[in-house]
């Protein structure tokens, strides 16, 4: 093998190892029932079981006034070492009626009906003596006599 076709083959080696580097990620999380599906629960008609039956059970249960199941699916896209990108989110939110049992309420929901969450980021101070780096590697030299058991 001459010297130009070990460079062509390891340009082109470069070339493939560069372009799958590049290559984001795809990651599926979680389950949204068919439409059609969804559209045979009737409201102040089907309960718990006829929906869990129908749907399988939620990703999430909230009881804020009431019983919520939620049946949530997201999509995202990594590339190489950078955060998850949300490329698509649906929720599909299922109210129950408290003293009934049966289906208040059908919601659906999308990334543009989500708000970011802003993270308050603080560190809680300890109590106690604040050790060195060079405090932390020899301070248990000496602490300890080798010699005498009782």
């Amino acid at each position: 093998m001459n010297i130009a076709h070990r460079f062509a083959v390891a340009l082109l080696l470069t070339v493939v190892i560069a372009a799958t580097a590049c290559t984001p990620k795809v990651e599926v999380h979680g389950f949204i029932p068919d439409d059609e599906l969804v559209k045979q629960i009737k409201t102040g008609q089907h309960d718990r079981t006829y929906v869990e039956e129908l749907l399988g059970s939620p990703s999430s249960i909230a009881n804020f006034e009431g019983e919520t199941w939620y049946y949530i699916t997201r999509r995202t896209e990594t590339l190489a070492f950078f955060e998850p990108d949300v490329k698509d989110q649906r929720v599909l939110a299922i109210s129950f009626d408290v003293g009934t049992g049966t289906v208040k309420e059908i919601g659906t929901y999308d990334l543009t009906d989500g708000r970011p969450i802003q993270i308050v980021e603080r560190h809680t101070p300890t109590l106690g003596k604040q050790l060195g780096f060079l405090e932390q590697l020899f301070g248990n030299i000496g602490r300890f006599s080798g010699g005498e058991t009782n």
